[in-house]
């Protein structure tokens, strides 16, 4: 089952994520892409940590800031193949990505300005998206909605917030359930989608 939380800064959407997991899963492996570049992040990712400890729930932290797809296929392959049907599976651990634009903003800086820079990113999105699509077991995605606001002024903004949305666009489309949280509200999207 491939679960995706999309809301704004702060709206509660990791919060709501985590909660998920705990409610169906026994356990869950908590996937983090954040880099600590200054000391405020590694503040942040440090009281992350933190909550997940004090939980009293099984969480497994893995820290993968790009190779995102492979390590869900390889987490994906030791799933039994009857866990992507059950919702979270009394059995099975879920696994928990945190976030979607995280990644994407690191893959952004990783490729950096080349002239095929675009396509590269496509194209690990296009992987991404295969590795989730493959993923056996309880998947819950956490992103941004960052497209909501103003117009970036700069150009590697604007290229990262199209991109954002077509990622974030993308994953709902496959995705079993989609939930936008906002002033820590959860609507659940998918079930309300209306179908031309």
């Amino acid at each position: 089952m491939i679960v995706m939380v999309t809301g704004g800064a702060r709206s509660g959407k990791s919060s709501f994520a985590e909660q998920w997991c705990m409610k169906h899963a026994p356990e869950a492996c908590y996937i983090a892409t954040a880099q600590a570049f200054d000391a405020e992040m590694e503040q942040r990712i440090a009281l992350h940590r933190q909550d997940r400890a004090v939980a009293g729930y099984g969480w497994e932290t893995i820290e993968e800031p790009l190779q995102l797809g492979d390590l869900l296929l390889e987490l994906g392959s030791s799933q039994p193949e009857e866990a992507h049907a059950n919702v979270g599976g009394a059995a099975s651990p879920a696994v928990l990505v945190d976030c979607l634009t995280l990644w994407l903003s690191n893959m952004l800086l990783a490729v950096g300005e080349k002239d095929n820079a675009e396509s590269k990113i496509m194209t690990e999105i296009d992987q991404l998206l295969e590795a989730i699509k493959k993923y056996k077991g309880t998947l819950v995605i956490v992103t941004n909605e960052v497209g909501s606001g103003i117009v970036p002024a700069y150009a590697l903004g604007r290229q990262y917030r199209d991109l954002a949305g077509i990622l974030n666009r993308r994953v709902a489309a496959i995705a079993d359930q989609v939930f936008l949280v906002t002033v820590g509200i959860p609507i659940e999207l998918k079930s309300r989608e209306y179908k031309l």
